[in-house]
């Protein structure tokens, strides 16, 4: 038998058995090179030969409080003294905190919450919910989308990530969201974006056939697709829209809750209340595996005298309550989300303004809190991507290029198709915040040098 890792091993060690026996998600698991990170804490994470990392990714956008946030390390070894593990079935007094703290903050009537390991999870259960509470089969998502990677999940996933599970057959229509600056509706503004995609989608309700729609689900601000906010009014339009067929909407805030926009949950920015939200990432920064659905009490209804057929064994667990409680009660003790929307208005948005002005290469900047994207272009004026939709290999080098540029500056960048997005810990300091922007300013000289101003000289 193979001897154990020691716990102090060194990074060539840790990546010798992580390439040995880790298989790795969205991966060519021979084309990988993962760094072997040793420790993190606060805005940064640290590799085995010493070198820091400014995580503008917050990991996959979920360390909203930061790495190692002491009150919420504190409180899983408390918690882990005291009780480890619990089934769901059973009255659990962290449990019923973590749900009574989430419930006081999601807007509306959504006071029940169904808990879960992830957020794909949760999207699955919420589907689910809304199928059984109105006996009808379909759900619409749009196109530019990320919910998860489970069975439903990734069949309401618009993404490129959907097709090789793509079934075809799962009860799911796809529609195009709002979106100006590549306008599907050729939009010239955003009071025209808004009612032309209002309009697409109830052209879509009436052509599958509205008493066939179970749910609409859409990210309040579209994540991983991109951080398109939408436009003002076009998620009150949609409520409308399902309110007048009787669809279920659920909002998915797996990334967007807990502090990432500068509100707890994203739909407090227009004043909208779902029937269903899903959340996880934020609601413990990831510390120990968490998501869940907050439910209105008209579906919580549906299921006081009928089972709900659905659960999980982990569905609560709790240490990862735990982490959540400390989470939630830090993050209103110290400003995090307040914290958050101040970044957003006066350090991030107006930096990144500056920064489009420098640089060719950059066509939109877009977003609101700690919650951006830089939109990447070979030619402002077409807006032809930097490099083509869901590029791979040769074709994604320009990219490429720009985030080894990124990690050589000691940056961490999230980066997808022919955006970075600029997302870092929602405690990030402004002083960290502005550091990670000017690295992030010397790395887009990169992506200039491919733009047709680069190379023609200009």
């Amino acid at each position: 038998m193979t001897p154990h890792l020691p716990l102090d091993a060194d990074g060539v060690a840790v990546k010798a058995a992580d390439r040995k026996h880790v298989f790795h998600s969205w991966s060519a698991q021979e084309l990988i090179d993962p760094l072997a990170v040793a420790g993190a804490e606060g805005s940064y994470f640290r590799d085995y030969d010493g070198r820091r990392y400014l995580d503008f990714s917050s990991q996959l956008v979920n360390t909203n409080i930061g790495h190692q946030h002491p009150k919420v390390v504190a409180a899983i070894q408390e918690q882990a003294g005291r009780l480890c593990t619990l089934a769901p079935g059973f009255a659990v007094d962290v449990r019923s905190e973590a749900a009574r703290l989430i419930a006081e903050r999601t807007p509306g009537d959504l006071d029940k919450v169904f808990f879960t390991n992830g957020g794909a999870e949760a999207v699955e259960n919420a589907v689910r919910m809304a199928r059984l509470h109105t006996g009808r089969p379909k759900v619409l998502s749009t196109y530019r989308s990320y919910h998860g990677a489970t069975a439903a999940a990734i069949n309401l996933t618009g993404d490129p990530r959907r097709w090789p599970s793509d079934t075809g057959a799962a009860g799911v229509v796809h529609f195009w969201g709002p979106f100006l600056y590549r306008s599907p509706f050729h939009a010239s503004t955003e009071a025209e974006e808004c009612e032309r995609a209002l309009r697409h989608l109830e052209d879509t309700i009436a052509f599958e056939g509205p008493a066939s729609v179970a749910a609409i689900i859409l990210e309040t601000v579209p994540g991983t697709a991109g951080i398109m906010v939408p436009p003002a009014g076009y998620l009150a339009g949609v409520r409308e829209l399902c309110d007048r067929h009787g669809i279920v909407f659920i909002l998915d805030e797996v990334m967007t809750g807990f502090g990432r926009t500068g509100a707890w949950f994203a739909a407090e920015h227009w004043d909208v209340t779902p029937d269903l939200l899903t959340f996880a990432k934020g609601v413990n920064s990831g510390y120990v595996p968490l998501g869940g659905v907050a439910i209105s009490a008209a579906i919580a209804d549906t299921f006081a005298r009928r089972p709900y057929p659905g659960g999980l064994t982990y569905s609560g667990h709790p240490l990862a309550c735990a982490a959540a409680v400390a989470t939630i009660a830090t993050m209103a003790e110290e400003g995090v989300v307040e914290h958050a929307a101040h970044l957003g208005e006066n350090v991030i948005g107006p930096a990144l303004a500056e920064i489009a002005d420098r640089h060719p290469s950059v066509g939109e900047v877009r977003g609101l809190g700690a919650f951006w994207a830089v939109e990447l272009v070979r030619d402002r004026e077409t807006r032809e991507p930097l490099v083509p939709y869901n590029a791979a290999g040769a074709d994604n080098a320009p990219m490429a290029e720009f985030a080894a540029a990124c990690k050589a500056s000691g940056l961490w960048p999230f980066v997808n198709m022919n955006r970075v997005h600029v997302v870092p810990p929602c405690t990030v300091t402004e002083a960290e915040a502005k550091e990670g922007l000017a690295l992030l300013d010397e790395a887009l000289n990169v992506a200039d040098r491919h733009t047709a101003a680069g190379q023609d000289g200009s």
